[in-house]
Order: structure tokens, then sequence, then C-alpha cells
């Protein structure tokens, strides 16, 4: 059986890490969540806390309940690591809005939960930041009998671009690169990067050229070390892989889950 790499120890957090601030930090939940706090706004990206279907090898930095309030849920894409059904009924009565497209928004008001569908290309704010929904290539049913009982559109999944006073924030969500998209927009500030070597996602080889796109933002790398599927690519990356492809490879922030990264201020906006 092949070895699989595995996330460093959690650091565990509670309710100060959601407290008022003079800064943008995020900490990585484990798997492809991360929570983010702007001054004071929080959301959460793809929080997967507990209900997960297959095993777990991390010990998760939070609980649901220790949760005292988000401004907001991002959700990039209805798959289960991303959309935990769980984890978003346990947050409701703490969490302002749900936001991702116009699908996943439909089944999370089948739920209960109080969302907003989007297009991609749309503008919403979260506080004192601005997200725009960025494309994604994610549609794997189509291609997988039995996965789905609807056809999947382009538009169903997603990813974010968002912007704080202290610089921008591109969680682009599950993908295959798309290099007239994926390659070709601003610098952002840090990147929530995914390079697990599976089709439908950017793969090892596209996951490089999307960080040599942008050679000196800081690469947070998530959707790895959490899940025991040593034979499933979509979940065992090495992080080890990453240094000799990587420009500027000290910018590879291998963060462990509930890990504080403060967000370095753009000049942008300093």
């Amino acid at each position: 059986m092949p070895q699989q790499a595995k996330a460093p120890p959690t650091q565990p957090f509670r309710a100060d890490a959601f407290a008022p601030s003079d800064d943008t930090t995020l900490r990585w939940l484990g798997m492809a969540g991360f929570l983010i706090n702007s001054r004071g706004t929080t959301m959460m990206i793809d929080p997967l806390l507990h209900g997960f279907d297959m095993p777990i090898m991390i010990e998760m930095p939070l609980v649901t309940a220790d949760v005292p309030h988000l401004d907001a849920v991002l959700v990039t894409h209805s798959d289960n690591d991303h959309y935990s059904v769980p984890t978003c009924r346990d947050l409701a009565e703490v969490t302002g809005a749900y936001h991702s497209t116009r699908y996943v928004a439909a089944l999370m008001t089948d739920h209960g939960l109080p969302a907003h569908g989007h297009d991609i290309g749309d503008h919403f704010t979260v506080g004192a930041v601005l997200v725009e929904v960025t494309p994604a290539d994610h549609a794997w049913q189509n291609e997988s009998p039995g996965a789905a009982t609807r056809v999947f559109q382009p538009e169903d999944a997603c990813g974010f671009w968002i912007s704080t006073p202290d610089g921008t924030i591109w969680a682009p969500g599950d993908s295959r690169l798309i290099p007239e998209h994926h390659l070709r927009m601003p610098a952002p500030d840090a990147l929530l990067f995914d390079f697990s070597d599976s089709e439908w996602h950017f793969g090892l080889a596209g996951a490089a050229r999307m960080a040599n796109a942008y050679p000196d933002t800081p690469l947070l790398l998530h959707h790895w070390g959490s899940v025991d599927a040593p034979d499933f690519p979509p979940f065992n990356g090495n992080p080890q892989t990453l240094y000799d492809l990587v420009q500027n490879p000290e910018r590879i922030h291998v963060l462990a889950p509930g890990q504080r990264y403060r967000l370095p201020r753009s000049t942008a906006t300093a």
C-alpha cells in the first residue's frame, strides 16, 4: 500500500479566533476548509468538522459547538467533503448566510439553510469583505456512471476571490486547470492551494503551473493529509513533491489544522 503524507499535529482553537482584530488571519480546518477572520468579519470556506463518510487521519481543530458566530459560510461545490450537510446544519444557528452556486444554494435551501445562490462572475459582500465567484471545472459526475441522476453544469462548481482590507485570498475550489482563467488572474496575496494529482483537480503538473504563474504568492496547502485514502489521488497529495516544482518554494506553507496564518498586508491596501 502506498505511504500517505499526514498533516502536522492539530493546533486546536476556540472562540478567541473569531474575535475582532486589526488584521486578516486564516486557519486551515483540515480537509478543504478554512476559517477567515478579517478584522472581525468571520467566514468559513468548505467547512467539514464532522460527519464525513471516509476515515479521517486528523483531529479536527474545533467542534461546531465552539463556533460563536460566523458572518458567512462559502461552499464551492456539492461534494460532501466541501458541502458537509451535518457541519452546515450545526452551524446554522450562528451563521448569517450561506453562499454558493445556484445549484448548491438550492440544496442548502432544501436543508433549511439561509442560502444565496450566485452565477459565475457575481460579487457579494460579507461585512467589509468583497467576494467574487470564479469559474471551476469539476463536473466529474458526468463521466462517472451512476454518480448522479442529473447532468452537472460548469456553473455548478466555483471558486471565490476574496478581497479583504488587508489583501486578497483566492480559494479556487476543486477544478481541472482552466488556463485562460487560473493562469491569468492578478497575483493574490494568498492562494488556498490544492495540489492533489487527480484528473478532476488541477493535477500536480497543473498545480505547479498555477503556482508559478504567481511566483511570489504564498501557497497555503489544503486538500491533503486528512483522509485515510492512500489509493485515492484527490486526498493523498504529498507536500514534498512540490519543492522541486514550485518557484520560490519558501512560500509553501504546510499548515497544521488550526494553525494561524496572518495575511501579509499587500502594498495596495497597506
